[in-house]
């Protein structure tokens, strides 16, 4: 049986309350010595009283907790701008209203302190050059930043919903962290810092992923390293400078001598030979520093991808080097500056495989559309790999006994000032070294 509602309770109780009065009224009325008229008019007259009063009972009761109910349910869908009527201290209905009405100002204060706060997280996360992405526990994706999504290269409209392994994303969910990750997104860049933590949305566990682009901290590493460079130079050229002053005053106080010591001349060839031996170290290290430091901007031109490619691997005199034909593509830039770029990778590939015991190993060059307006030309071999990938593109930086270490640097300066990017990585499908060129496409030949 259901329970009784609670307005029908008191209904209830107060009919029982009442109900003696009207008992023993009817009875004095029924036995008392009065007409039957008399009778009848105080016996409705009585039992209406009370019926009415009954009701207006229950009137009393039920309105208020309607009103309060009507609060407390426009509250909940979160209509914080009603308010009840009537509250008044000392009255208990009337507290009851006045609490239902601070809770309302309350809960306003609190969804607009939400609200902004809410709005002023979605602003600095659409404007941070980090990527954030958030996964449910089945490793869906549910929340992404303008970042995160240029980074995996698809619109956000497409990425939510999506499992992390159908974005290539999986290793995020997994392994240490924080840690470096060297993987390569759709976005160059990288190396790449990760963050990883757990937080709770409806009572549900997520994992937050956070990715930094560390270029920027290493291109400020970067710049450091040019300015120990330059105090290097300085250091250098005193060096040879000193002892060139210094022989130069001898030698002019050994001509100015009267009468000259009989080994004169040959002091004199001696250390002539000396400042040209000096000068001339000078001259190739100042020479190489140069060469570095002046690239000159890109002569504005068109370049055919394959007549390049053909024309570079033909200047390569020690190793044949094959080509493996893409597409027919045209980039604009400098001919001269990309032919230099692309002979500095053939040449590091052929250096490489020549450093392998007997020789052996091959190189090629190849090409494809890596994405729409972008093509990559990749310059492959099968030499040992690379040991120290952090300071490949550091000036003056070499593993070759022979090096100076600037073509790689350059040859990225050059990729940088027509547009593209330079990475090399080792090759993920056998022994050896890959150089990806990545350069923006002109509009596709008819």
């Amino acid at each position: 049986m259901p329970p009784v509602p609670h307005d029908l309770r008191v209904v209830g109780l107060a009919v029982l309350a009442g109900l003696p009065a009207v008992v023993v009224s009817l009875a004095l009325l029924w036995t008392g010595d009065f007409s039957a008229k008399v009778r009848w008019t105080l016996s409705a007259l009585v039992l209406g009283v009370h019926a009415g009063a009954c009701l207006a009972l229950h009137e009393r009761v039920t309105r208020p907790l309607h009103t309060v109910a009507g609060l407390l349910s426009a509250l909940r869908e979160g209509d914080y701008s009603v308010r009840g009527r009537g509250e008044r201290p000392g009255d208990p209905l009337g507290e009851v209203l006045l609490e239902v009405n601070a809770l309302g100002d309350t809960l306003r204060e609190q969804r607009l302190g939400a609200l902004e706060a809410g709005a002023l997280l979605g602003q600095v996360m659409e404007a941070i050059d980090v990527a954030v992405l958030a996964f449910d526990a089945t490793g869906t994706l549910k929340l992404v930043n303008r970042a995160g999504a240029r980074l995996v290269g698809l619109p956000r409209a497409q990425l939510l919903g999506q499992r992390a392994e159908a974005l290539g994303c999986g290793e995020l969910l997994e392994g240490p962290a924080p840690r470096r990750l060297t993987r390569a997104f759709a976005q160059e860049g990288g190396p790449y810092e990760l963050w990883r933590g757990t937080f709770r949305e409806g009572g549900q566990p997520h994992q937050l992923v956070v990715l930094t682009d560390l270029r920027l901290a290493l291109r400020e590493e970067e710049r450091e390293a040019w300015r120990r460079l330059v105090r290097v130079l300085s250091h250098e050229i005193n060096n040879s400078l000193t002892p060139i002053q210094s022989i130069a005053d001898a030698l002019k106080d050994l001509v100015a001598q009267v009468p000259r010591p009989a080994d004169w001349e040959e002091d004199t060839r001696h250390g002539l030979g000396i400042i040209a031996r000096r000068a001339e170290s000078l001259a190739r290290f100042m020479s190489a520093h140069a060469r570095l430091a002046r690239l000159p901007p890109p002569t504005p031109g068109t370049v055919e991808v394959e007549p390049w490619v053909r024309r570079v691997v033909a200047l390569e005199p020690r190793r044949p080097v094959a080509v493996r034909p893409g597409p027919a593509l045209t980039v604009p830039g400098d001919g001269d500056q990309l032919e230099q770029l692309l002979i500095n990778l053939v040449r590091n590939a052929v250096d490489a495989v020549l450093s392998n015991e007997g020789g052996a190993g091959g190189v090629w060059v190849s090409w494809a559309v890596h994405a729409p307006g972008a093509v990559e030309v990749w310059v492959e071999d099968e030499g040992p790999g690379l040991a120290d990938t952090a300071n490949l593109f550091v000036p003056f930086f070499t593993t070759k006994p022979q090096g100076n270490g600037i073509g790689l640097a350059l040859s990225r300066q050059i990729a940088e000032a027509h547009g593209g990017s330079l990475r090399l990585e080792n090759r993920t499908d056998g022994r050896g070294c890959r150089a990806r060129l990545r350069l923006p496409l002109d509009a596709p030949r008819a």
